[in-house]
């Protein structure tokens, strides 16, 4: 049997999850080889998706404050956005992000290697390299790490560049008077509220009956206020039934029991109906691995697939698609293969929708209590109520706790309002450690802060929140 210091292991993907595999295995001792096409590891994640992105909602938020400012008498000039700049600012992030990868691989000594990998069997690779040649290379284990790339619907996929998906739509070529969003999901909203910022008349069409589908409805309640003055139109229990190119537009026919004006004419078109897993590796069939009916690479807790030499993870593996958990099954895969005994089987994956304001989430929520019929109770602390919120004039914001009725253990934890992404992290550990209502109430936190509201929520589960009233029911 192999000697687990001495295996060769081959991580075919360079984002959050092949990155974090690799990096993980060569401080372990092991022999790691990285195979990813672009030049960098960062994959879609800092290349094409959360980091650019976020760059963006950055400079959007600044110039929504800008806008604000005179409910505080403080009037700023409309701003002159230099698009060229901006853009070169973004790629600049991702250029010092993606290339400090680069040196830590380096230093790591993992063997990084520019290009596409194919199966010949389960444990020999053909790589094509970017400067052009192959060759085959055989591996003690594979990890794939291959990610997943933007959905596509047939019907709308026109040969213009006035339909976009996310990852041309963060090229920032040009601001659009108008731009329809097609899918009111986290993607189609985070990057319709840079767009709407930098000018464009922005209008979001969703097939359900509200924004963020999943998420429970009093988190998104705060958002749809918000982006109602920011957006457009938002049109739910819609469908777009056609899409045709059209002069300097694209004509778009909606379908629907609310729809007012059946063809309207966008600039420009984003879809975003949600990603599809990379899961069509050439010689993929070669092996032993099975790929499930959506497309997902079917694993263990291992993260190992039916074949016993080769791991899977990340968005490849199933939902949520998320950079965060693809890191963690990472580790968890080169754990196991170094003899570790593990298993990835978290008690909570947080999720943020990087909206303004932002909404987060983690462990069971209401929507899922509901469908489960599960007896749950649930403490909220309005940000009305927060003196921090009202300092930031951002009090539309709430944070709320899912517990346990008998044991009054932290089941989930949802919320919503500015810096609500870092503020999950608390409702993250909270979860993990089983930790009671108890535990966060009387956990000290600062003062005054928006942190506090966790520890809010938690005293008006118990009927003693300092800050409103609200007596614990009986």
């Amino acid at each position: 049997m192999t000697e687990t210091s001495s295996l060769h292991i081959a991580v075919v993907g360079g984002g959050p999850g092949g990155y974090a595999a690799a990096f993980l295995a060569a401080d372990l001792g092991l022999k790691v080889t990285l195979i990813d096409p672009e030049a960098n590891p960062g994959g879609v994640c800092l290349y094409r998706g959360c980091i650019p992105s976020k760059a963006l909602l950055h400079v959007a938020k600044l110039i929504d404050e800008s806008r604000h400012a005179k409910n505080w008498g403080i009037e700023y000039a409309d701003p002159k956005i230099d698009l060229s700049r901006l853009r070169s600012w973004k790629e600049g992030v991702v250029q010092k992000l993606t290339g400090g990868l680069g040196i830590l691989s380096k230093q790591r000594k993992v063997e990084y290697v520019q290009g596409r990998a194919a199966f010949e069997n389960s444990n020999t690779l053909r790589i094509s390299k970017a400067g052009g040649g192959e060759e085959s290379r055989t591996f003690d284990r594979i990890i794939l790490a291959t990610g997943s790339r933007p959905a596509i619907i047939p019907a709308f996929k026109l040969d213009t560049p006035r339909v976009l998906d996310s990852t041309s739509a963060l090229d920032l070529n040009e601001v659009p008077g108008t731009l329809l969003v097609v899918g009111g999901g986290y993607i189609g909203l985070e990057l319709g509220t840079v767009y709407a910022a930098l000018g464009a008349k922005v209008s979001v069409v969703e097939m359900l009956s509200g924004l963020l589908p999943g998420a429970d409805r009093d988190l998104v309640l705060p958002l749809h206020k918000r982006i109602e003055k920011s957006f457009a139109a938002i049109l739910l229990n819609t469908t777009v039934a056609a899409m045709k190119v059209e002069g300097n537009g694209i004509r778009v026919t909606f379908d629907g029991p609310e729809v007012k004006e059946r063809e309207q004419v966008f600039e420009k078109v984003l879809v975003s109906v949600g990603r599809k897993p990379n899961s069509e590796i050439p010689g993929l069939d070669k092996t032993q691995v099975q790929v499930g009916a959506r497309g997902f690479i079917q694993v263990n807790k291992q993260l190992q697939t039916s074949d016993p030499a080769i791991y899977a993870i990340g968005d490849v593996v199933g939902e949520p698609m998320l950079a965060h958990k693809a890191s963690h099954e990472g580790r968890t895969a080169v754990e196991a293969i170094a003899g570790h005994k593990v298993a990835f089987e978290p008690a909570a994956i947080p999720a943020v929708v990087f909206t303004d304001p932002e909404i987060a989430w983690c462990g069971l929520t209401e929507t899922q209590a509901q469908k489960e019929n599960r007896e749950i109770k649930v403490a909220k602390f309005p940000w009305a109520a927060s003196g921090r919120a009202m300092t930031v004039d951002r009090t539309e914001g709430m944070t709320k706790l899912i517990l346990d009725p008998q044991s009054e253990r932290v089941l989930g934890v949802g919320i919503v309002g500015a810096g609500a992404g870092e503020l999950i992290a608390e409702g993250v550990l909270a979860v993990e450690m089983a930790a009671l209502a108890k535990d966060i109430a009387l956990t000290i936190h600062p003062h005054p802060t928006l942190s506090e509201t966790v520890m809010q929520a938690a005293e008006v589960f118990f009927g003693t929140s300092t800050d409103i009233y609200r007596p614990k029911k009986s």
